[in-house]
């Protein structure tokens, strides 16, 4: 009997060791996720780089490769530099003889300096869940308390396929900032703005694109796929209670209605009139009966019908900036989620951001 007793206590006790440890571990997996997520409210320091200083080394370093004694590349060269808004570089130095009129030449320099152009260089690679707008609201705010309007503009590199309505249309209003601001934005599209990236670009003062860019696709869509039956088959019954008729109108484990259903439809086209309300107010020139369909077309197709300005890439517009005056480069790093915050977040995007992507 005791033999049996102490056999019982024994494995009571390696039982309980077991769950102890166990939710041991899930309050540290916890209490780790909890800190990740106060160290992401964090913002790293904002990256700035001056694109002149690149563009003008790779330009020497081509020039060297190719000839040094090239008289005529050193002409052309030195008549580019001209064309800078801050005079010499630093690799140059001061004449001996010029020494005693160095302050007066810095003041000349700087009040050139004051009066050229500054172009800030944003970037937006956009996902489903417009992940990047955290990002985009902080570049905004931070060229918002610097830029001056009527000297100042904005180019915004544009890369994205669309997604979802709440983070789209949160990433359109932070480039409206720029326009009640009256800063100039230009956004330009190397590869794809469709849906809700159009939407992003639509804000812009004029939008440029390259000849085989993807433009376009003013459309909503949405789907869920549905397991009633599968469930059903098996014998498994799921419950859903609401309060108020349409709190749910397709659902991924319930019977759908067809009441339901239409609803929902409707829902898709309010938010496809928003959509096209939305660019009405930006580009009134396009023709939205006939963009509105939800197809999409290349760069040069695109302009004919308006829905961009002119054909161009990134590169052109950087070159442009930074012969017309400076041009920097503002990156918000933002900090990796852990494991277990990615985890919930692409829980959270099945569960509740699958509704009406654009």
């Amino acid at each position: 009997m005791w033999p049996e007793y102490f056999l019982f206590l024994l494995k009571t006790l390696t039982l309980a060791v077991a769950v102890i440890f166990v939710v041991a571990a899930v309050v540290s997996v916890l209490a780790q996720a909890r800190k990740m997520q106060a160290g992401d409210s964090r913002l790293k320091p904002l990256k700035i780089r001056r694109l002149n200083d690149e563009i003008e080394s790779r330009s020497r370093q081509l020039g060297a490769a190719l000839n040094k004694t090239d008289d005529g590349w050193k002409a052309r060269w030195a008549e580019w530099r001209q064309r800078l808004p801050f005079g010499k570089r630093k690799d140059e130095g001061d004449a001996p003889a010029a020494t005693e009129d160095k302050a007066a030449r810095v003041g000349e320099e700087k009040d050139e300096s004051d009066g050229a152009s500054r172009t800030f260089v944003l970037r937006f690679h956009g996902d489903i869940r417009a992940s990047a707008v955290e990002a985009l609201r902080e570049e905004v705010s931070a060229v918002l308390q610097v830029a001056e309007p009527g000297r100042d503009r904005v180019l915004l590199v544009l890369d994205s396929p669309g997604g979802v309505v709440p983070g789209y249309g949160l990433a359109a209003a932070q480039l409206a900032r720029l326009r009640s601001a009256q800063i100039e934005l230009i956004a330009v599209v190397d590869r794809v703005a469709a849906s809700g990236g159009y939407m992003m670009a639509a804000v812009a003062n004029r939008i440029v694109a390259a000849p085989f860019a993807i433009v376009g696709s003013i459309g909503v869509v949405a789907q869920l796929p549905n397991l009633y039956r599968l469930l059903k088959r098996n014998d498994i019954d799921v419950e859903l209670h609401t309060a108020g008729q349409y709190k749910r109108t397709l659902t991924l484990l319930g019977e759908n209605t067809d009441a339901g259903r239409e609803k929902f439809r409707e829902e898709l086209e309010q938010t496809h009139v928003l959509f096209k309300d939305f660019l009405n107010r930006y580009r009134p020139q396009l023709d939205l009966e006939k963009l509105a369909t939800g197809e999409h077309w290349y760069g040069e197709d695109a302009l004919e019908l308006a829905l961009i300005d002119e054909i161009g890439t990134s590169d052109d517009l950087v070159l442009d900036a930074v012969k017309q005056g400076e041009a920097f480069e503002i990156t918000q790093p933002m900090k990796k989620r852990g494991l277990l915050n990615r985890l919930s977040a692409s829980a959270q995007a099945v569960l509740s951001e699958w509704r009406h992507p654009l």
